[in-house]
């Protein structure tokens, strides 16, 4: 077996660079003998190693890791409450509402989740278009929030078509209406394993990103677990000719050497970064030998951390029995280490952290979504750099 690491150094080296104590790492490691990996190996720090926000305080001095005016959501984790008919319920309920409710939690910045809503909300169902951004424009800044990305519309066709052309454009004026600095998407470049498809995923994102920077906006993709996995560029072929073993290299590793840094940009979603570094930790070589190679999502912005001006940041509790290493909890209440992961990324008044929790509408407890954004925001305030670095 050869192995390696993303980041160079011995275990002990990099355990402490994650900010793991070590009878977690030691026992994390047990488990991966008898179950490649049980249970998460890097970047995941004790349930108690952070006190609660309530404890900490929410100074505003130079060790706070994101500052006041960085710290956003996006509003996907409150779906429900934007979603909601104001006349049925006695909750905040519309883009109107919500804004109010969390600019009182303290948020600065918003990421959307396209842009519709109750009927019965102000502004009607649908606001993408130039008035609807017009209209949600002044409810922002009535309330001091910015409009920091959106997941919307990337063309799918390539070579793209017209109308897909006319659509981007249309979200590129809304997304300039809003003041937002980007505009990107929810899902990975491409579904593939091939470095083929990859290759076709960044002529597309590359043209696009290129339509979108003469607009002023930066283009980003946001990841999930599948595009930290093993890119197959090598070995024998299969029955369609296709490779079947890796060289090692991440697929969106490749993604961010074969594409332009002065147009494709990135959003970590924290949480599946730590999903893939459970997951994909061995792959099969070009000689058919097994690499192990762990994953270092912090590592990986540290390479390329001008290519990340946004984040989602969502905590998980470990869970070894789902396939995906962790449950999501709100943000602060789980074991990813923040603290270290920021502390490490540096760069706090550029980069741009959104909580995010997918589960966090619920149908039997309906302030329930608003209430985790509070603890949320809470918590990031809260986040202090590292004394001892």
């Amino acid at each position: 077996m050869t192995v390696f690491n993303d980041e160079s150094g011995t275990d002990d080296a990099l355990r402490r660079a994650l900010g793991v104590n070590r009878r977690r790492f030691l026992s994390t490691c047990t488990a991966a003998a008898t179950a490649a990996i049980a249970a998460p190996v890097l970047g995941a720090a004790p349930a108690h190693a952070q006190a609660p926000a309530r404890d900490r305080g929410h100074g505003h001095g130079g060790d706070t890791l994101i500052p006041a005016a960085r710290r956003g959501i996006i509003l996907y984790t409150v779906r429900d409450a934007t979603g909601r008919d104001p006349l049925a319920v006695d909750l905040p309920s519309g883009f109107r509402e919500v804004f109010r409710q969390l600019s009182r939690h303290g948020y600065r910045q918003v990421e959307f989740a396209g842009y519709g809503q109750h009927a019965n909300a102000p502004g009607g169902a649908n606001l993408e278009s130039v008035a609807g951004a017009r209209l949600l424009r002044s409810w922002l800044d009535e309330y001091g929030l910015r409009a920091q990305g959106n997941h919307g519309f990337i063309p799918g066709s390539w070579p793209l078509t017209t109308p897909d052309l006319d659509t981007f454009k249309k979200h590129l004026e809304i997304a300039n209406i809003l003041g937002m600095d980007h505009m990107g998407t929810g899902g990975d470049p491409t579904g593939s394993d091939y470095r083929a498809d990859w290759d076709v995923a960044a002529d597309k994102w590359n043209a696009l990103g290129a339509i979108a920077r003469r607009e002023g906006i930066k283009l980003y993709t946001h990841n999930h677990d599948a595009a930290y996995g093993f890119l197959l560029d090598g070995g024998p072929s299969d029955a369609q000719g296709r490779p079947t073993r890796s060289s090692g290299i991440r697929k969106l590793e490749y993604f961010l050497k074969i594409t332009d840094p002065k147009t494709v940009w990135l959003e970590m979603d924290i949480f599946w970064a730590h999903v893939a570094q459970y997951k994909f930790h061995t792959c099969t070589a070009h000689d058919g030998s097994t690499l192990e190679k762990v994953f270092d999502p912090a590592g990986l912005v540290v390479r390329n951390n001008k290519r990340y001006p946004l984040f989602h940041a969502k905590d998980g509790t470990v869970n070894t029995t789902n396939g995906m290493g962790y449950d999501m909890v709100p943000f602060g209440t789980g074991v990813i280490d923040y603290t270290t992961f920021f502390s490490r990324v540096g760069d706090r008044n550029y980069h741009n952290p959104m909580v995010e929790q997918d589960n966090a509408p619920s149908s039997t407890d309906l302030g329930q979504s608003l209430r985790f954004a509070k603890i949320g925001y809470d918590h990031l305030a809260a986040l202090r750099k590292k004394r001892h670095q």
